[in-house]
This record gives C-alpha cells, sequence and structure tokens, in this order.
C-alpha cells in the first residue's frame, strides 16, 4: 500500500492543513474573542425572518443554517484532522431517514428522532470507521465513497421502508405542543438554536485537549503518536463525532422539508460538500458559514440555466479556488500579509 503522503489527495489535505495552520490564530485569548463573534453573526442571523421580504427568502436561510451544520461537521474531519471522507452527504442522508422513518412508521415524534439519528449515525460511522480509519489518504476516501453508494442503494431498494426512488412522504414537522413549526418562520428559530449550539460545540471542541491532538494527528500522525498521542483513536472520535453532527442536519432537514429523496445523498453530493469545505476554508472556523451560503444561493441563481447549471457551478468553484487557494474565510489574513509586505520599512 502506498503511503499517504503520496497520493495526490493527502499532499492537497497536508497543504490545506498547513495553510489553514499558518491563518488560525494561537489557542490562549482568541477562544473568547471567537465566541464573542459567534454570538454577534448569529444575532445578525436573528433578525433575517423580519427583515426578509418573503417566505422563499427565509427557507433559504433555514437551509442555510442545515447547511452550515452539515460543511462544518466535515469541515472538522477533514480541515481540522486531515480526513479526507467522501461519505458525509451518506451520513446526512442516513440521519435523515433515521428520524423520517421512526416518525412514518413508529409514530416517534421528531423531537425523540433528532437524538436518535445523531446516535444512530455515529454508532454507524464507529462501526465503518474502525477499519476504514486504518487506511490513508486516497483509500480512505474510496472506502468512504462505497459507504455512501452503499448507503443510497439501501435507500432506494428498502422501498417498504423509505420509500424507494418516490421518496419518503408522510413526515411530521417538529411541534411545540399544539403548535407545529410547519412554516418557514417557525421553523427559523429551531434551526437557528441547533446551528448555533453546534458551532459553540465545535469551537469549544476545538480549544480542548482532543482539538489540540486533532491538530497534532493532521500535522504529524507518527511525531502524535511519539508524545503520547493515541492517533487512531483521535481520528475515530472525530469521525464519529462528525458523522454525529450530519445525521443532526439530517433529522432537521427530513422534519423541515417533511421529505426525504435519495438523489439528496448521492455520491457527487458528497464531493460537491467537500468543495464546499475548500471554497469557503479548510481547517478555517468560519469557512463553513461562507461554504453553506454558496452551497444554499448559487443553485437557486442557476435555476433559469438548467441545462448548464452543473458547468457554470464548475467554472465558478474554479474562479474562487484560483483567487482564494486557502479558502473565501482566508483571504482578510492573505491581504494583511500582502498589504504587510508592500509598506515601506
Amino acid at each position: 500500500m502506498a503511503d499517504a503522503d503520496s497520493t495526490p489527495l493527502a499532499s492537497v489535505a497536508a497543504k490545506s492543513t498547513s495553510r489553514s495552520a499558518a491563518a488560525r490564530p494561537a489557542l490562549s485569548g482568541t477562544r473568547l474573542s471567537d465566541r464573542w463573534r459567534l454570538v454577534l453573526v448569529w444575532l445578525v442571523l436573528l433578525i433575517v425572518p423580519f427583515v426578509a421580504p418573503n417566505a422563499y427568502l427565509v427557507s433559504l436561510a433555514n437551509m442555510m443554517l442545515i447547511n452550515i451544520i452539515l460543511i462544518a461537521s466535515l469541515n472538522l474531519l477533514v480541515g481540522y484532522g486531515g480526513q479526507i471522507s467522501l461519505g458525509h452527504a451518506g451520513f446526512y442522508g442516513l440521519g435523515a431517514y433515521v428520524s423520517g422513518v421512526l416518525n412514518v412508521k413508529f409514530g416517534l415524534n421528531a423531537w425523540a428522532g433528532l437524538p436518535a439519528a445523531a446516535f444512530l449515525t455515529g454508532l454507524a460511522a464507529l462501526v465503518i470507521g474502525i477499519p476504514a480509519l486504518r487506511l490513508r489518504g486516497l483509500y480512505l476516501s474510496m472506502a468512504t465513497l462505497g459507504w455512501n453508494a452503499i448507503l443510497v442503494v439501501m435507500f432506494n431498494r428498502l422501498i417498504d421502508v423509505t420509500g424507494g426512488p418516490n421518496g419518503l412522504l408522510g413526515v411530521k414537522p417538529f411541534a411545540l405542543g399544539a403548535l407545529k413549526l410547519d412554516t418557514d418562520a417557525r421553523q427559523f428559530p429551531l434551526l437557528w438554536l441547533v446551528s448555533f449550539v453546534v458551532m459553540l460545540a465545535i469551537l469549544n471542541l476545538l480549544s480542548s485537549r482532543i482539538g489540540r491532538a486533532l491538530r497534532a494527528v493532521a500535522t504529524n500522525e507518527l511525531g502524535a503518536d511519539a508524545v503520547g498521542i493515541d492517533s487512531f483513536r483521535t481520528k475515530l472520535l472525530v469521525f464519529v463525532l462528525s458523522a454525529g453532527m450530519a445525521g443532526i442536519a439530517g433529522s432537521l432537514y427530513v422534519h423541515v422539508n417533511q421529505y426525504a429523496s435519495p438523489d439528496t445523498f448521492s455520491v457527487s453530493n458528497s464531493i460537491l460538500l467537500v468543495v464546499m469545505v475548500a471554497i469557503g476554508g479548510s481547517g478555517l472556523y468560519w469557512g463553513p458559514i461562507l461554504g453553506a451560503l454558496i452551497y444554499t444561493a448559487v443553485p437557486q441563481l442557476l435555476l433559469d440555466y438548467e441545462d448548464v447549471e452543473l458547468m457554470l457551478f464548475g467554472l465558478a468553484m474554479i474562479v474562487v479556488l484560483l483567487v482564494a487557494p486557502g479558502g473565501l474565510a482566508g483571504l482578510p489574513a492573505v491581504l494583511r500579509r500582502r498589504l504587510a509586505r508592500r509598506r515601506p520599512l
């Protein structure tokens, strides 16, 4: 088996990790300010339902909040952990179908389905991760891609359970007593709160001992092992946490849309999620917000160009990556460095 450093995907991950490490502020004295920035950003987001001119824009804001959870969870694994997974949309779909099926087939309410989706998705990641994370680079990517493909086949073939290609119908929304959260405006506060909690949890994780161990493993796995860090256990823990967060996003998705289709969770969407991590800023805390914004808004802007939507989307992504190879969230740091070089001594 080839060494991880000899594969193209592994070299990209290593370069992304080194760039993000340079762009990331030191842990001491910065996390508090990051928390205040997070609070400020989410307070600004809170006014969206009041200023949006129509329900359609509120629905897009809802999807963006779900996508923030999804992309932030993948950024934790790919950007900070240096592990390239092409199966994240599969975990997203598993969370959606677990919560949706428990609701439709077993009468479990959405509030119970949310933790069940996170737990069972994390459990599936544990089972898959034990053998898969012993692989490196391209081989790990192939293993996770295969896992995603298997899930899509199951979503399509288990017709009596999942609804098959026609999708899972009849999913009930979240409810507070007799009040059903079945409109965009009513759903927004729930998605706003859950996405805030997830982003805060990721921030706390990154500043913890586990976060420091994760960075060490991503930078130099052999060196991390040499100083007493169990690199395999660290990678497995983050893989499970990342999948569990994707399961939360899937549960929110299915109860907000009251429907799930296998097409939403395809391998191509997993690849696109990795691209969104890179565009937003791999290994940068604020990158997923920018990635989610692009992931949500650009397809809507290209609806009038359905025949060439994929080509235009691809070209747009190439341009962004050429202009900002470290991601959009890394642009301010790049501009500051360039301005510093031009200043006279």
